[in-house]
């Protein structure tokens, strides 16, 4: 298993004209204080649509080097391109990734059986571990349970990451790749119903501004305190809503500018969080860091 807990979907921290290494590396280490189980980079939360090819590798790189033996880094490699997500792929591996992520190729829409044979195609051409990520609201096409459980036969298709926010199809994914792969849950706000159905964790946008919370809350639930995990759920709900009150990464963004750990920059087409929403998200942190 990759993790068991939480992995943070890490922001990509940017200057002007690049990659801000010194807020990365103050994030890294704020990770590793908090407690988390693992890291992804150029994740979604990452901002990777917007980045060069020559920033993903130097991202990758430094989280490695800086990581290697302390914690898991999780490497975002999807791609629209069946072939690029190969090529992707096969470079983070190269560059020391313990495991890779992979997003439903979007716009294309692929069909069932399309998405069968190009993560098939990906796990072919590795031996690191791989998590398909499901997120329909994104991409426009849905990986259902059945055709993850057919691909969880492969012996490098090791989980995935459910962000449908449908807790029956969420359920059905556990139930049918049982035994064979596993679950994360996709979605802040349902970390602890998604654990007690059977997944293994979250991979979280919340762990970046709170990871000794995240982590705290999912610990909990592992080590058997279903109330105490049950009850930071809920305690998190109002804060979990505040970061997805505009779209992902922009708020959590602003919760990391807050914690003095970056600027905040974005890269268009994403915006700077409003002064209305940005103020309940300010109200809020406190009780979470």
């Amino acid at each position: 298993m990759i993790f068991k807990g939480t992995a943070t979907a890490l922001i990509t921290p940017f200057t002007s004209d690049g990659v801000d290494f010194e807020s990365l590396d103050r994030i890294l280490d704020d990770q590793l204080a908090g407690g988390v189980d693992a890291v992804v980079v150029l994740g979604t939360t990452g901002e990777p649509a917007t980045m060069s090819a020559e920033e993903k590798k130097a991202v990758i790189e430094f989280s490695v080097k800086k990581l290697k033996g302390r914690l898991p880094v999780i490497v975002g490699t999807g791609a629209n391109s069946t072939k690029a997500a190969v090529e992707m792929s096969v470079l983070a591996e190269k560059m020391g990734a313990d495991a890779l992520l992979l997003v439903t190729p979007y716009y294309n829409k692929a069909t069932q059986r399309g998405l069968i044979e190009h993560f098939r195609a990906v796990a072919d051409a590795v031996h690191t571990p791989i998590i398909c990520y499901n997120v329909p609201g994104r991409t426009g096409v849905n990986m259902l349970p059945a055709t993850f459980a057919e691909l969880a036969e492969h012996e490098n298709i090791a989980a995935i990451k459910e962000a449908s926010g449908n807790m029956e199809q969420i359920e059905e994914a556990i139930r049918l790749s049982e035994g064979k792969a596993v679950v994360y849950s996709g979605d802040d706000g349902i970390t602890i119903p998604v654990m007690a159905m059977g997944g293994m964790g979250v991979i979280s946008v919340a762990s970046n501004a709170a990871p000794r919370f995240t982590a705290e809350m999912t610990s909990a639930f592992l080590a058997g305190d279903l109330k105490k995990a049950a009850k930071m759920q809920l305690d998190m709900l109002p804060f979990v809503r505040a970061l997805f009150s505009e779209v992902n990464p922009i708020p959590v963004k602003k919760a990391m500018q807050l914690r003095g750990l970056c600027n905040g920059l974005l890269r268009l087409p994403l915006t700077e969080m409003t002064a209305e929403n940005a103020a309940k998200l300010e109200k809020l942190l406190p009780s979470f860091i």
